[in-house]
């Protein structure tokens, strides 16, 4: 009876002092991208989570429950029990000046909400979304909204936003193996029930309500011909550049010269690839990869460099480029990287290669942006189609990781980038 009780003495002591739960993040973690989707459900049950920049692969510190731990095991997530003692340790550590890293407090889930056409069409190109994967396969609850709630005025019920492959320039992504008639037709009805005369017109109203969305302290993150076309569409405000084969008139011979480059977020001296017939996929030579086999064709590629910032000083991009690899495998996608020449020198690179940017950063009004090159982080083609990503397969994808860093920025109280 006596060791029985010093047994569960000893017990007892040893529960008292497993407070915390931590999730590694390193090469330790069995799956990272899960990990997240455990960071999120502890904000959205109203507790806070500690973000350690730098530490172990920018690992997430939760104070200790039952049901958390119970998540983790669930979801095959990596994690360890620790003291109170540990957690202050770990926090000293990496208060130090002279590391690099910085403990980020979450304090809120954001609203999450998706721009996509599967709300009002089949829409199956939507189906290899890297976003729309991601989230589910991380478990991640978000709502989905396209041009007439945008127009509505909806996007006040949300914190973050989401555009992947979408055309802003009304040229119905400019290859119609990605667009069915149903599809043209759904937009058609929407640019029709808001006296657009055109879609162009239309999703250019979409676009300065998301750009206002940003400016009155919302955040876009957006990929792949998403990032390309909403400055292109901005740029060319009043300005034809759609053929006729989309819209029944000409485009502007003067449009190229007529391009308001103080509207955009990101890019600046870009040139168009107007329309000539040829159905040609490249919007313009934002897109590194614009003027070879008609830009946005799976290429062998290598791999792109994330930049090391100061997780103390620069704590907005030291969240953003959270990861446990420094070097990315590239991939490709209609808009596959962003031509060096055409950035604004404003804008903060995170992430780039000898030929291209990849991974950059900007702020309008009091919001934020981000904005990631490619398609599909791990995408393949097959038969000639994008093939849909099963996660399952790709637990631990770095290219992956930096979607999903952008997903909990918007929790964070951070502070203002110092360079």
């Amino acid at each position: 009876m006596k060791r029985y009780l010093t047994l569960l003495l000893v017990m007892l002591s040893i529960a008292s002092r497993a407070n915390s739960i931590l999730i590694p993040m390193d090469d330790r973690q069995k799956n990272h991208l899960k990990s997240y989707g455990i960071a999120y459900f502890v904000l959205k049950a109203g507790l806070e989570v500690d973000w350690l920049l730098n530490y172990r692969g920018g690992s997430f510190m939760i104070k200790h429950s039952p049901t958390v731990e119970t998540e983790c095991r669930v979801r095959g997530i990596s994690f360890e029990i620790i003291s109170d003692a540990d957690a202050n340790t770990i926090q000293q550590q990496i208060s130090n000046p002279d590391l690099n890293m910085a403990s980020v407090k979450l304090v809120s889930a954001a609203r999450i909400v998706v721009y996509s056409p599967i709300k009002v069409s089949p829409s199956e190109f939507e189906n290899t979304d890297a976003v729309l994967l991601v989230l589910k396969y991380a478990e991640i609850p978000f709502e989905v909204v396209y041009d007439e709630e945008i127009l509505k005025g909806d996007l006040a019920k949300y914190d973050w936003i989401h555009l992947h492959h979408e055309d802003f320039t009304g040229q119905y992504g400019r290859n119609t193996r990605r667009m069915s008639a149903e599809d043209v037709k759904a937009q058609e009805d929407i640019a029709k029930k808001f006296n657009y005369p055109k879609v162009s017109q239309m999703k250019l109203a979409v676009a300065k309500k998301i750009r206002d969305f940003c400016a009155g302290g919302g955040y876009m993150f957006a990929m792949c011909s998403g990032a390309e076309t909403f400055d292109i569409a901005l740029a060319a405000e009043g300005v034809d550049i759609v053929s006729s084969t989309y819209d029944g008139d000409g485009i502007d011979p003067k449009a190229q010269s007529k391009l308001d480059f103080e509207k955009t977020v990101a890019f600046q001296n870009f040139t168009l690839e107007l329309d000539n017939g040829y159905g040609g996929m490249a919007f313009s030579d934002i897109n590194s990869s614009a003027g070879r086999f008609g830009g946005g064709w799976d290429q062998p590629s290598g791999y792109f460099n994330l930049f090391n910032f100061s997780a103390k000083w620069d704590m907005i991009p030291a969240m953003l480029v959270q990861n446990h690899e420094s070097n990315i495998k590239e991939f490709h996608g209609q808009t596959t990287a962003f031509r060096k020449s055409t950035v604004k020198p404003n804008v903060l690179v995170m992430g780039t290669s000898p030929s291209s940017d990849r991974y950059i950063y900007g702020e309008v009004g009091i919001g934020q942006w981000t904005f990631y090159g490619g398609h599909d982080p791990e995408g393949t083609r097959g038969g000639g189609w994008r093939m849909a990503t099963d996660l399952n397969l790709h637990p631990n994808s770095p290219g992956y990781r930096l979607i999903l860093n952008n997903v909990l920025f918007p929790s964070a109280k951070k502070k203002k980038r110092k360079t």
